[in-house]
């Protein structure tokens, strides 16, 4: 089965597209890293307007940013959903729970709404990174930035191998189904901890037998390639104005 969710738009051709990977990656870290006020409205209406005309003139469908932004976002909410239950401030409601009373406020509720939103806006930069550069030369730069090599080993096997154990997982899901997979749910639960057992065994055995082929292969631990990439005048040209739009709203917004 073939799966290109991760890089899937990658081939199309844009001005985002024909940037350096470096570039793209230096970049949406100094918008991920940009502070803003918590009360500052128009700073985050100013960065959604920013990273939706970068989205735009990537040409990259709305709804497939939507759907992918969306996807991430349940986990945010997850780790941030807590923040108003014990942030101090003015009480803007409280609750009993069982034997406990809890307390929202509004400072955590301020808190709570900062926090999904830089969270969201700094999804939809990574998007706009991972869509719009083929994940091989996303590695190739980042290594050239100097990260570290284990690093670049651990995701580029993931890149390679995780629609492997996608396809794993499917065929799992089609025997269980073609059995009646029924019952009770106690029964479903061991049956689905049974598969994630498999899964796991199937998925180390599979990373052995790889790593004893790439050895006999005479692999060193160096990932070679002979494309190179080159660092073009529109690169410091974007770089250079899009520094300056971050420096400019950072000093325009506190």
């Amino acid at each position: 089965m073939k799966h290109s969710f991760i890089d899937q738009y990658s081939d199309l051709d844009s001005l985002i597209h024909r940037l350096d990977p470096r570039t793209k990656f230096i970049a949406s870290l100094a918008f991920v890293m940009v502070l803003t006020p918590i009360r500052n409205c128009q700073a985050f209406a100013f960065y959604f307007g920013l990273i939706a005309t970068l989205l735009i003139i990537s040409r990259l469908p709305p709804l497939y940013v939507l759907k992918r932004s969306l996807l991430i976002f349940p986990f945010v909410l997850l780790i941030a959903i807590f923040i108003p239950f014990f942030k101090p401030g003015e009480v803007a409601g409280s609750y009993n729970i069982w034997l406990w009373q809890v307390s929202v406020t509004y400072d955590g509720l301020l808190v709570l709404a900062n926090v999904v939103i830089k969270a969201w806006l700094c999804i939809l930069s990574l998007i706009l990174l991972s869509a719009t550069t083929k994940f091989a030369d996303l590695l190739r730069g980042l290594k050239q930035l100097g990260i570290p090599k284990v690093i670049i080993l651990i995701l580029s096997f993931m890149y390679r191998y995780i629609f492997v154990l996608v396809d794993e997982v499917m065929r799992m899901r089609r025997a269980r189904d073609s059995r009646n997979f029924g019952g009770g749910r106690l029964r479903q639960l061991r049956t689905l901890g049974n598969m994630l057992g498999t899964l796991f065994i199937r998925s180390y055995e599979r990373g052995e037998r790889v790593y004893a082929a790439m050895l006999a292969r005479g692999f060193d631990g160096e990932v070679r390639s002979l494309h190179q990439l080159n660092f073009k005048r529109i690169d410091a040209y974007f770089g250079v104005t899009f520094g300056l739009v971050l420096l400019s709203s950072g000093i325009l917004f506190w």
